[in-house]
């Protein structure tokens, strides 16, 4: 556990995959398990519900039970969950419950249903704010066509609405100047293939995919990057980047899946079901993954 406990986010935390039967029912037994076996192996928490936990097409019941399995499976303290919604009502009562199941913090993308002008991100923010957990914004413009932008956070950050981002627009130059604008605004990775890049440039924890597959490797990786310890980190970052640099969010969901089944982790099905990967891409995971495993990183 990272002894920040007043900021659960910092660390390597995980955007968990979400094991599923056969039938598509979630498997919340295989996901308790996995969460703890992503905390045994270094990583500092879990984000349940977030992009790679396909929230989206989870019944209410369903959305609640993953997150107080993951609370019971390694404590409120290490769990973030989701809370996007397409309305700001309905994310703060996902908050509450976040709220009510033990989490000290949640994470959070803008409205997304249409594209909301500042006006619409600072209520949105303001409502899941009332829920009184901490909010880790999530800036997301790839698949959202949102843009959180440095002044943007800077003013959601001054009116306390939130207290970190996790960011996704994959331009390192952000880093920069979010500090400038708020420099008590925690940053967090969120596009895995620039994390030795702002994990330099200052950020303060990282929410990862990949650790999914090959939590140690990515732990080692974070930790050597924000101690600016390059002699480790980069030749880390070189075996791993061809694993972590995905141009679709749908492939890159497929391509940690591949790489858990491959280390004998449970991939499974996804809901609903995503194409699968091009024969050249998958032998692309394959390759880089059984390189990663032959190395000892898994």
């Amino acid at each position: 556990m990272t002894t920040e406990q007043h900021r659960p986010w910092r660390g390597v935390l995980v955007a968990t995959a979400l094991p599923l039967t056969a039938d598509l029912a979630v498997d919340l037994d295989a996901f308790a398990e996995h969460c703890a076996w992503l905390v045994a192996n270094g990583c500092d928490g879990v984000v349940p519900n977030g992009s790679l936990g396909e929230y989206q097409v989870l019944t209410p019941e369903e959305r609640a039970r993953v997150v107080e399995t993951a609370v019971a499976a390694v404590g409120g303290e290490r769990v973030m969950p989701g809370v996007a919604a397409y309305g700001a009502a309905e994310a703060r009562r996902w908050a509450e419950q976040a709220r009510e199941a033990g989490c000290a913090a949640v994470m959070l993308l803008p409205p997304n249903a249409y594209r909301a002008d500042e006006r619409s991100v600072l209520a949105h923010y303001a409502e899941v704010a009332r829920a009184g957990l901490p909010v880790v914004a999530y800036n997301n413009p790839v698949d959202t066509k949102v843009d959180l932008v440095p002044e943007l956070l800077g003013r959601l950050h001054g009116e306390g609405l939130i207290q970190g981002v996790k960011e996704f627009s994959g331009d390192v130059r952000r880093a920069y100047r979010i500090a400038e604008l708020a420099p008590e605004l925690d940053l967090l990775i969120g596009a895995d293939d620039v994390a030795l890049e702002l994990a330099i440039a200052g950020a303060k924890g990282w929410v990862a995919g990949y650790p999914n597959a090959l939590p140690k490797a990515s732990v080692e990786l974070y930790r050597a990057a924000a101690a600016g310890d390059l002699e480790t980190a980069l030749p880390l970052y070189q075996q791993l980047h061809p694993l972590l640099r995905w141009d679709s969010r749908v492939e890159f969901v497929q391509a940690i899946k591949l790489s858990m089944d491959i280390v004998g982790r449970y991939g499974g099905p996804c809901r609903p079901p995503r194409m699968p990967l091009a024969p050249e891409q998958e032998a692309a995971v394959r390759a880089a993954t059984e390189k990663a495993v032959a190395a000892g990183l898994a």
